[in-house]
């Protein structure tokens, strides 16, 4: 197996978004599927770290279908893109590149702050791939009208990964890890007898398990109809748990990434439960660990209930008023649909295609070294192909702000977790005017 580098960075955190005002309208020229020796001329694509490195090296594939386009993929740091994406769109499209990614999470806010920011790739006709992506990835592609925005690139399956040293002195077995009650039960025995914490937790900063466990549940902060949600039972429910595990010291409250990581890593918790991109982070900065770390499904919160939940993702734009719209296109479809540079990315930087037909490849069955020779990546498309919707909205970084802060009131000051969502619930309603649901 190839190694790994640094993992996608984008799917660690999430902030605010200046709010700015929409572009002028499209530019012309959608004229659905051309003749690909009729496409020509000079792109350029932004992206950053092993996410553009995974586009510079599907250059070569594109270009043996499209030889008259040359590409140049510019890694242009998280959040210099973000910043220059935003001033860019308030300036009706000046100084952007024909094709950006936009992580999904962030996708409905520039969408709605900048309705004609990107093209609409539905009159290119990418409305023909819909079926051949992960469920749960589609509808966040689309605007209010129905209408592709972006196309569907990476996906965060989530999973528990677990330090087997740690399992196998405490005498746990993974397989008898189902539901949560399982999972909390095997964190006591695991604490009792090796000392280590089942998990680490960004207490007052990043509320990713909450999320999960939401996913898990089929309900997210928002419901489909943009309702504020993040109260209801199954969110008191999540939390409820959260709180529960820290009550009992099974949580590490982790500083920030850096934190996480270093408890990974030094065997302070026992498992970490993430998206399938922090496998390449425990690779990277553990590789003396080869053998020692394996993956199971997140627990349900019944038994036979649901497993299967995403943390992540990201998505491939065309700038309205790009110069040559048709070739911006034409590498988005086929870098996105293409079963070989999806599966080129994963191998070789860790980045888990949405695209179902890459899921056929024989790469994901085979075993890997470092997680005690499991074929992970066809649990992680199990997973992927299981995973319900989320409707992040335009809100979604206020939410999470909220939310983290409701989380740190529940297990840092004893907050009753009913009554800490309740109270993120109504600042999220007082800041974006939605109505909460009774």
């Amino acid at each position: 197996m190839k190694p790994w580098k640094t993992m996608l960075a984008g799917a660690l955190s999430v902030s605010m978004l200046a709010a700015c005002g929409g572009n002028d309208g499209a530019d012309g020229g959608a004229d659905g599927e051309a003749d690909p020796d009729e496409v020509s001329g000079e792109i350029t694509v932004w992206g950053w770290n092993v996410a553009a490195a995974s586009m510079e090296i599907a250059i070569e594939g594109f270009q043996e279908e499209y030889p008259d386009v040359d590409v140049t993929v510019e890694d242009i740091g998280r959040e210099d893109l973000y910043d220059r994406l935003t001033v860019g769109l308030a300036a009706g499209g000046s100084g952007l590149p024909d094709v950006t990614m936009v992580e999904t999470d962030r996708l409905d806010n520039y969408i709605a702050e900048f309705p004609d920011g990107f093209v609409n790739l539905s009159e290119y006709g990418f409305d023909e791939h819909e079926d051949k992506f992960a469920e749960s990835k589609i509808e966040t592609m689309k605007n209010n009208d129905g209408d592709f925005v972006a196309a569907p690139w990476d996906i965060g399956p989530a999973g528990v990964f677990y330090n087997i040293p740690l399992f196998e002195e405490a005498g746990v077995n993974p397989d008898d890890i189902e539901t949560w009650d399982d999972y909390i039960a095997a964190g006591e025995t695991i604490l009792e007898e090796t000392e280590a914490q089942m998990l680490p937790v960004d207490i007052s900063a990043d509320d990713n398990l909450f999320r999960m466990m939401l996913n898990l549940q089929g309900t997210y902060y928002f419901d489909e109809d943009g309702n504020i949600n993040l109260h209801n039972e199954e969110g008191q429910q999540a939390l409820s748990t959260i709180k529960e595990m820290r009550e009992k010291d099974l949580v590490a409250n982790a500083d920030g990434w850096d934190g996480t990581v270093t408890a990974t890593v030094n065997n302070q918790v026992a498992t970490v439960p993430f998206g399938v991109w922090y496998a390449g982070t425990i690779m990277d900065q553990a590789p003396e660990q080869e053998g020692e770390w394996g993956v199971f499904k997140l627990p349900a919160f019944e038994e036979g209930g649901n497993r299967d939940a995403n943390l992540g993702g990201s998505d491939l734009t065309v700038i309205n008023g790009s110069d040559n719209e048709q070739a911006a296109y034409a590498f988005v479809e086929y870098f996105t649909t293409d079963s070989d540079a999806q599966v080129n990315a994963l191998s070789e930087y860790g980045i888990f295609p949405s695209l179902l037909e890459a899921y056929d490849d024989p790469f994901f069955e085979e075993e890997d070294e470092y997680f005690n020779n499991e074929p992970i990546w066809s649990l992680f498309a199990d997973i992927s192909e299981g995973v319900l919707p989320a409707n992040y909205t335009s809100d979604y970084a206020r939410a999470l702000r909220y939310s983290s802060d409701a989380q740190a009131n529940a297990l840092l000051q004893d907050a009753d977790p009913a009554e800490a969502l309740r109270e993120a619930a109504d600042m999220i309603a007082n800041e974006t005017q939605r109505d909460i649901n009774e």
